[in-house]
């Protein structure tokens, strides 16, 4: 990593990014009213789940560059060449290197809906899971959103292949292939919830969703509770339930505005 790149960039760890959890208990977050109906998804629920605080403290929400974090695999808005493009795509590459490009190279693309590993190079991650997002259709949404889960549940499984425990998204397809974020966010909110309970959930510590963009940061606000609705206080209903993390001594301070989308 270059001397320029590290002076202009303040590096992240996963354990310095607020869990759901605690975005909770410094209501950034609020539950949804009681008679909410979720949004219709793929993959389900079809009604807010039980609180679980297990799963609160394993998935976080952050506005952030996503190149500036320290977690063991980011997921990158890849196109299908995966030889990187604009937005998050271009910004990745452009942090990463020369090395990033000349082994995408030899991977010989992506199918839409997928996703393949790499390493990360000068990246301050460990490695980068490139996953190609489909390009929105909305006379055919179904397949758009089977397509997007694809994207999600594929790229949790090379995180556990590769011994990945902490993974950051970026939001996918949500930029120049226009997915409405309003869409998007249910459809990977519900692939990475029936991930963390399924039988490869517990070998990943902490899912990291990266927003940039307000109309991105704005659907996450709203349907989290949706998929990982709060705990009461006192709450005995999550039979591993730990001690919340101390809030932090500094305000949660928003990144500055840069084109990364």
């Amino acid at each position: 990593m270059s001397f320029r790149h590290i002076a202009k960039m303040t590096v992240l760890e996963a354990a310095d990014i607020p869990s759901v959890s605690l975005l909770y208990k410094l209501h950034k977050l609020s539950a949804a009213p009681a008679d909410t109906k979720l949004v219709k998804t793929l993959l389900g629920p079809t009604e807010i789940p039980p609180p679980s605080k297990s799963l609160n403290d394993r998935v976080a929400v952050y506005r952030a560059d996503i190149t500036s974090l320290a977690v063991d695999a980011i997921v990158n808005a890849a196109n299908r060449s995966l030889l990187g493009g604009g937005g998050v795509d271009g910004a990745i590459h452009r942090a990463a290197g020369r090395g990033l490009y000349e082994e995408c190279k030899k991977l010989n693309g992506c199918k839409t809906g997928s996703a393949k590993i790499t390493d990360a190079y000068d990246l301050p991650c460990n490695r980068v899971i490139h996953a190609v997002g489909p390009v929105y259709d909305p006379a055919d949404h179904d397949t758009s959103e089977k397509l997007l889960v694809g994207c999600y549940t594929t790229s949790l499984e090379l995180a556990v292949e590769h011994e990945c425990r902490t993974i950051a998204f970026s939001a996918l397809s949500t930029g120049i292939y226009g997915y409405p974020s309003r869409e998007a966010a249910p459809a990977a909110l519900s692939a990475i919830r029936k991930f963390l309970t399924g039988k490869d959930g517990d070998k990943i510590d902490k899912v990291i969703l990266v927003t940039f963009e307000k109309k991105d940061v704005d659907a996450y606000t709203e349907f989290v509770p949706h998929y990982f609705p709060p705990v009461s206080e006192g709450s005995t209903s999550d039979a591993v339930a730990q001690e919340l993390p101390s809030v932090p001594t500094s305000d949660l301070v928003d990144p500055e505005e840069a084109d990364k989308r």
